[in-house]
């Protein structure tokens, strides 16, 4: 391995060199922030105890390694102790001249097609946001109409029958609110780039959201404190973290519950275009909060607008989340299962040339 270390460390996908006990014996630059773990910390471990695989390898590595053999699985999600799993396809070989040792190298493909979908989470949102706003205003109109109509009424009704104006005008101004999120979320303004210490951001989010809506909750932070500064627009990165803390403290029982803000820096993440040219987005940021989880019936729709897991939910907090991020050319996912739910921002750091 010394005289190739320069191309070991060179290629651009997680690569392990395993030895005939499938322990690890090194692994690359790329592995070491995939598993955000040094190669000192992960030499000599089981390398099924640093990745988690959805699928029986172990017996399938035995007859490659024993046969001589490459190994080629598709589609399958890899996982690890400070990640959530990715789908990714995997490549094992024997290392020419040293028997029983494999190589296994990762190639995330989740990350490949996501500028596609990112853009178009973003086409449809600007569709769907473009056809209410030029909607808004023909409805509000009648609305404040209506409102006021019922509001005339009341004042010749018996008492035992306000209850059906009082309903007219409540029903009249939470739709007119919806109509003026919608303008809102029509009207958000390009990001104004700029160098940001994410953490300021993330404290000044917590701060507001202890002090709210997120008073019956226990929001704990988890920094990497050499993360390097991200390049966006702080106001609107803001509107971003508090608007996944909301969604967080919503979702918990009213007793409360957990939410842990954690950062950690990823080299290898990269944002791949269908064109195969990309970018380098290694800041992330990880809202992870002990609640029930996502709805099924909604997981795969839960940036699109007016989808809400929540009784009268608008809909469109977690779509104007992806349309800022969509804006910063950065990332967002989310996995879900009772008791734990991780949104994943992942941002790019600020341009060398400046």
């Amino acid at each position: 391995m010394t005289s190739d270390h320069s191309i070991w460390a060179s290629l651009p996908v997680p690569a392990l060199l395993i030895d005939a006990e499938d322990r690890i014996i090194d692994v690359n630059s790329a592995a070491e922030g995939f598993f955000n773990a040094s190669a000192r910390s992960v030499r000599g471990t089981p390398v099924w105890d640093q990745i988690a695989v959805d699928a029986p390898l172990e017996e399938a590595l035995g007859r490659a390694r024993a046969n001589g053999t490459p190994l080629f699985v598709n589609d399958v999600d890899v996982g690890t102790g400070n990640r959530a799993p990715l789908q990714c396809a995997l490549q094992i070989a024997p290392l020419v001249g040293h028997p029983g040792r494999m190589i296994l190298m990762i190639s995330p493909r989740e990350l490949a097609g996501r500028m596609t979908q990112s853009h178009s989470v973003k086409s449809a949102a600007q569709s769907a946001i473009g056809m209410a706003e030029m909607l808004a205003h023909e409805i509000k109109n009648p609305l404040a109409g209506i409102t006021g109509a019922a509001q005339l009424l009341s004042m010749n009704l018996a008492p035992e029958d306000l209850e059906l104006t009082d309903l007219i005008v409540a029903e009249s101004r939470r739709i007119v609110k919806l109509l003026e999120q919608v303008e809102q979320f029509g009207n958000l303004s390009a990001p104004d780039f700029k160098p940001v210490n994410i953490h300021d951001v993330l404290d000044r989010a917590r701060r507001s959201a202890l002090l709210g809506f997120g008073a019956h909750m226990s929001i704990v932070e988890d920094y990497d404190p050499s993360l390097p500064l991200a390049w966006g627009d702080p106001d609107q990165l803001l509107q971003v973290v508090l608007n996944l803390l909301k969604n967080a403290s919503e979702a918990a029982d009213t007793k409360g519950g957990k939410i842990r803000i954690r950062t950690f820096f990823e080299h290898s993440f990269r944002l791949r275009r269908s064109d195969g040219s990309g970018h380098s987005l290694p800041l992330q940021v990880e809202i992870i909060d002990d609640g029930p989880g996502l709805p099924e019936n909604i997981k795969a729709d839960i940036f699109d607008p007016f989808v809400s897991g929540r009784e009268n939910g608008t809909g469109l907090g977690l779509a104007l989340v992806s349309k800022i991020i969509s804006d910063h050319d950065g990332w967002i996912s989310v996995t879900s299962v009772p008791g734990r739910t991780v949104f994943r921002l992942s941002l790019p750091r600020v341009p060398r040339e400046l």
